[in-house]
């Protein structure tokens, strides 16, 4: 066994959203793996946006949001995440 630092290999990765199905809030979670411009976005199931939640350049790092579905109808959404050539889409569902 060596000593020195811990190495993180972070790889680009979209979690599955917690809880799900969920009322009225979820936590996202996802990791970066180089400096980028990250766009995280809500879709409903046609694939048009509902809401933006990231657009900003971050660094290499592991990273959560809490989405607030308070407003929206129970149903079916989409989030995509995609940093440089990166893009991820999984399904939640909010139940009201």
């Amino acid at each position: 066994m060596g000593t020195g630092e811990m190495v993180q290999n972070l790889e680009y990765k979209l979690e599955q959203n917690y809880p799900n199905p969920f009322n009225p809030s979820t936590v996202i979670k996802y990791s970066v793996k180089e400096t980028g411009l990250v766009e995280l976005k809500i879709l409903n199931i046609l694939g048009e946006r509902v809401k933006t939640l990231v657009k900003d350049i971050q660094p290499e790092g592991s990273y959560e949001i809490e989405f607030n579905a308070r407003v929206l109808a129970s149903g079916i959404y989409l989030y995509r995440l995609k940093v440089n050539d990166f893009v991820s889409t999984k399904k939640m569902i909010l139940v009201k």
